[in-house]
């Protein structure tokens, strides 16, 4: 994209304000909110109904790995991309078929969990999981499209304000899947001492019914005017076979990755006897067996292409060209200066924000206060903050939005530290959620506006998918292993660990902001 995202001087607050009313940042809005429904579904929701059937709190944690769909959404970003979808793709476009398709998985993926109990047997611990991973790779498939349509349906100067709606559309459906979940099964008659499935049950359907509202925007918006540009270069066959390589390398990634499950766990005895530290021998045997699992769906899809059952220039056009692109652009250093600073800035809050609600309970706050709190309250922060990082972005610049986001992200954690010595004290709590919601909505409002003007219009959907992946993966692969460091380390420790992570990103920050110029991009 030949973007700037300085400030522009003509600009003013009241041309700013006004931006929010256009019709593309209300589209924004609705998708938003049908993008941030399904993600509670997965973490915080799902932890909480797992915590009161009686699932230990380190089986919980690991349940948000079921959203490493988002982590490695790049590696399918090429076939939402570029494969046309049978019928659909005529009848509504290339943007709105490919949401169409998402969101009816979104939707049977979590009637498919309602209608599990977790309390019942571990079985049914193996079939949530795998519901779980399907609402997952649905929701991250979505975002791949939604992600897309926003940076193609307006200029660049237009994605701080974009990203800030999009960002409230989020979080509204973060807070109707969380704090509306909760409430509701809480109505339906489950609580922390009494846990009853059916009231769960009946929560989820009602969540599932409510991604209706991202199904209507599609079908009442228009395709965006640069994906109506984009024209197939392939024929049917082709794409099939171009489909069948990507299934083909995910049944090896996923052949790989659980058929070692007897092996990993003995690495991981043997090591953590060794070390005498068994996070610590988790987190590497685990990191190993992903590497493991990623190199060999990466030599199938290597030798495929080879064999000439699939086209090389689909993958070329699919993998490496987006890649190379970017890498042109910017040249070697500055792009892995780029790629450092995607796959840290969120390192933070991610880590902590996959055991917060299980720490508001620990601590003693009951349903309705989490509900109130830090959902209810907590939405209106995160509207604020977004709404002044996207105001505050299109005036004074990506960069420097960028460095006072990751400051307040981090600085913010400490409160949390204060709230576990404090124990559970309301007015903290209040405290601690109004500056962690604030610092979260400026840090992402110019994140988004940040990853936006990194892409090339040729490859939006495949490279902004490859920034949110990156983005995403290291934090939510040591999210995983949160509940353990808690039980290791306690609360307070756990919090500093949180805080010093995210120093780091400052520097980097600062480093993009000498050798960066968002002109450039293009």
């Amino acid at each position: 994209m030949n973007n700037d995202t300085r400030p522009h001087p003509q600009s003013s607050w009241i041309q700013s304000i006004k931006t929010f009313l256009d019709p593309r940042n209300v589209t924004m809005l609705f998708l938003g909110f049908s993008a941030g429904l399904p993600i509670l579904m997965i973490f915080s929701s799902l932890s909480l109904w797992l915590r009161e059937a009686g699932v230990e709190r380190s089986a919980v944690t690991f349940f948000s790995w079921a959203a490493l769909g988002y982590s490695f959404k790049f590696v399918w970003a090429p076939l939402v991309d570029k494969l046309p979808i049978p019928v659909l793709t005529k009848l509504v476009g290339r943007r709105r078929s490919w949401l169409l398709l998402s969101q009816f998985f979104i939707i049977a993926a979590i009637c498919w969990m309602a209608m599990v109990d977790p309390a019942t047997s571990s079985n049914s611990l193996v079939v949530m999981a795998i519901a779980a991973v399907m609402l997952g790779f649905s929701s991250a498939t979505q975002d791949i499209v939604i992600d897309a349509y926003r940076i193609e349906s307006a200029e660049s100067k237009l994605q701080g304000i974009l990203s800030a709606t999009y960002i409230a559309g989020y979080r509204v459906g973060m807070l109707v899947s969380g704090a509306g979940a909760l409430a509701l099964a809480q109505y339906f008659g489950s609580t922390q001492d009494s846990y009853r499935y059916e009231a769960w049950k009946y929560s989820y359907l009602l969540m599932a019914a409510c991604m209706l509202v991202g199904v209507l925007t599609v079908l009442i918006r228009p395709e965006p005017k640069a994906s109506q540009r984009l024209k197939d270069n392939h024929s049917a066959m082709d794409y099939a076979r171009f489909l069948g390589l990507f299934l083909v390398t995910a049944v090896v990634f996923v052949g790989v990755f659980f058929l070692s499950s007897d092996i990993v766990a003995t690495l991981k005895l043997s090591l953590g006897e060794l070390l005498n530290n068994g996070p610590l021998a988790g987190f590497i045997i685990g990191s190993l067996r992903l590497a493991t699992a990623v190199t060999a769906a990466a030599g199938i899809t290597v030798a495929l292409g080879k064999s000439g059952l699939v086209k090389t220039d689909m993958i070329k056009e699919g993998y490496i060209d987006p890649a190379k692109n970017f890498f042109e652009r910017y040249g070697k250093n500055l792009a892995l200066l780029l790629l450092c600073l995607v796959g840290l800035y969120r390192i933070s809050d991610i880590v902590l924000g996959v055991i917060s609600n299980v720490f508001y309970q620990d601590l003693g706050f009951s349903k309705y206060q989490i509900t109130t709190v830090v959902k209810t309250f907590g939405l209106g922060m995160t509207l604020l903050g977004g709404f002044l990082g996207g105001t505050l972005t299109t005036r004074f610049g990506v960069i420097r939005m960028l460095w006072w986001g990751a400051l307040l992200s981090a600085v913010t954690n400490l409160l949390f530290w204060v709230l576990a010595k404090l124990g559970a004290n309301l007015a903290m709590l209040y405290v601690v959620i109004s500056a962690d919601n604030l610092a979260a909505g400026v840090a992402s409002a110019a994140f988004i506006a940040f990853l936006s003007s990194l892409t090339d219009v040729s490859f939006t959907a495949v490279q902004y998918a490859i920034f949110s992946s990156l983005m995403t993966l290291l934090p939510k692969i040591l999210g995983g292993y949160s509940g353990t460091f808690v039980e290791a380390l306690g609360y307070p420790h756990f919090f500093l660990f949180t805080t010093a992570i995210g120093i780091p990103v400052l520097w980097i920050v600062h480093l993009c902001g000498k050798r960066f110029n968002l002109k450039q991009t293009g």
